[in-house]
């Protein structure tokens, strides 16, 4: 099955939305603290249940699937055509911004697996032996910061994408260039030897 261009741009532009979907709601659903049950010598933790675990997760597996389909997108052969990659960056404006998806794609995983990690260990070990300790849930702001920062890589591919879309004209306007030069040059030879290796009439 052959993609074009628009519906490459589609799929990571969908896929960055859900997942800056699912990290803002998770960092919606995320409860301010668990409950303190105090035991002997120690205090167990009772957590409500609540999804942001999960979608922490998916707000990862779905920059992540994003990121992949940008990056395939860039050099994808359209139309059966392909191009090096090496001509996808012959501008600075290309660079800067390929690379510039790549970190924010970084960064994003980091802000959104982060707390997701932290919350599944606070519920996963919900025993302590200090008497003091009050049930903290993973730090506020981190995962709906890194759906926003995954909605920016998103973002960012679709830009590489377009100027990917603009290599790719150049670049097959200057092989079609070069076609027609070569073209000219052969039919411009072919009639230098007609021209040169006719009979002379008058000797016939």
């Amino acid at each position: 099955m052959e993609f074009s261009m628009k519906q490459m741009a589609l799929i990571t532009s969908s896929f960055g939305l859900v997942s800056f979907i699912c990290g803002v709601i998770a960092e919606n659903k995320k409860p301010a603290a668990g409950t303190a049950i105090a035991g002997k010598d120690v205090v167990i933790c009772k957590y409500t249940s609540n999804p942001y675990v999960a979608l922490g997760y998916l707000s990862v597996a779905f920059l992540v699937l994003s990121t992949i389909v940008g990056y395939i997108a860039i050099s994808y052969p359209y139309k059966k055509r392909s191009i090096p990659f090496a001509a996808l960056f012959r501008t600075k404006t290309m660079v800067v911004f390929f690379n510039i998806a790549w970190l924010t794609a970084g960064l994003a995983a980091a802000l959104l697996l982060w707390p997701t990690i932290t919350e599944q260990l606070h519920l996963i070990k919900k025993v302590h032996h200090n008497l003091q300790y009050d049930c903290p849930t993973a730090k506020t702001g981190l995962i709906g910061g890194g759906a926003f920062v995954a909605l920016d890589s998103c973002l960012f591919w679709l830009i590489c994408l377009m100027l990917a879309d603009n290599a790719r004209e150049d670049y097959f306007d200057e092989i079609e260039v070069s076609h027609k030069g070569e073209r000219s040059q052969v039919v411009s030879i072919d009639f230098l030897l007609l021209t040169n290796f006719q009979p002379d009439v008058d000797m016939v």
